[in-house]
């Protein structure tokens, strides 16, 4: 690996969704931070929970290194007591050299809007991860049958953005939890296959600026 795409120097904290890409890019040499760390999947829902985990893993990550990479979208974290105190006014308050990579949440992480745009093909589509299959019943634990069907039929499908083949090896391995979360949504759920390059760049532009 060149010098100038290296992550020595800086630590990773990453929401636990993301964990089958993120190691997925530490297996195959890409990754290679001095520390990797992931609070649980799915605390967009629980924000005081999401705030606690967060700033617990940022010290954690500041044991290993100065400067601290977040894999956390820009509406992932809005406190509930003060809507001017986003994620990224979390992290200021954490300390120096904490980045952000530039992304709305995990699946804009994946795929941007051109490309989920080709992939929707006119069509009205909840987004998903292998993360959130993996994790549904974290995710949606608050969740009543009236939450969800008032969410999730209105859409035309779900659709799983799959980088590393991990929606597959659950389909192998537990094809029950899937059946399980489309029927609690009321949604058939198919898989599109993308790569890991967008991904990728929003890590290197943390480490070129």
């Amino acid at each position: 690996m060149n010098s100038h795409t290296s992550f020595k120097g800086y630590s990773v904290v990453s929401c636990g969704t993301l964990r089958a890409e993120v190691e997925y890019l530490q297996n195959t040499g890409f990754l290679d931070a001095d520390k990797v760390l992931f609070t649980a999947p799915g605390l967009h829902e629980k924000q005081k929970e999401l705030q606690k985990q967060l700033v617990r893993q940022l010290e954690n990550a500041r044991k290993y290194s100065d400067k601290i990479i977040v894999l956390f979208g820009e509406r992932c974290y809005l406190d509930p007591d003060d809507p001017y105190r986003n994620i990224d006014r979390l992290l200021e308050e954490n300390g120096p050299e904490i980045t952000r990579v530039h992304a709305k949440n995990c699946i804009d992480m994946l795929s941007g809007e051109d490309e989920r745009e080709k992939i929707r093909n006119g069509r009205k589509i909840y987004w998903l991860t292998p993360g959130w299959v993996q994790y549904w019943k974290v995710i949606f634990s608050k969740w009543d049958a009236g939450m969800a069907n008032e969410t999730f039929p209105v859409n035309d499908s779900a659709i799983v953005l799959d980088a590393t083949g991990s929606f597959d090896e659950i389909c192998e391995k537990t094809p029950e939890k899937i059946l399980e979360f489309s029927d609690w949504m009321k949604l058939g759920i198919e898989s599109h296959q993308v790569t890991l390059g967008r991904f990728k760049e929003l890590l290197l532009e943390q480490i070129k600026q």
